[in-house]
């Protein structure tokens, strides 16, 4: 019981560092077409998971109650990739393909390298 009000508290921690982030990062952008908000969104989320997931590796540096707050409430709650699908189809209902699969790539590229990114920064840290 306990870890369900872990990541409940978690989860929503994170969906409101997701709204304040994805409107910053929108915002600051100036589009009113593109999803920067949530692009930016992802690749921190991505990164921080990344990091986190190394830091639970063959270790005890982050204990279970931590892991479910931390990972699947926060990231949980912070990343938007229900968002990305949303937005990418809404881009292509609109008639912008080039915009969508622009979305596409950026999200899954910089995502991934982000986790990748992440678990190395992590790795060097503490190893």
């Amino acid at each position: 019981m306990i870890k369900l009000l872990l990541i409940g508290a978690g989860g929503f921690l994170g969906s409101v560092l997701r709204y304040l982030m994805s409107g910053f990062a929108q915002a600051l952008s100036q589009s009113t077409l593109f999803p920067y908000g949530t692009l930016a969104v992802n690749v921190l989320g991505c990164l921080c998971i990344g990091f986190l997931s190394r830091l639970c590796v063959g270790s005890a540096f982050i204990g279970a109650d931590a892991q479910a707050f931390l990972i699947v409430g926060i990231l949980g709650g912070f990343t938007t990739f229900s968002a990305f699908g949303n937005e990418t189809m809404n881009l292509i209902r609109e008639g912008e393909a080039a915009l969508a699969l622009l979305n596409v790539g950026a999200q899954v590229l910089l995502g991934l390298g982000a986790v990748w990114l992440g678990y190395t920064l992590a790795a060097a840290i503490w190893r």
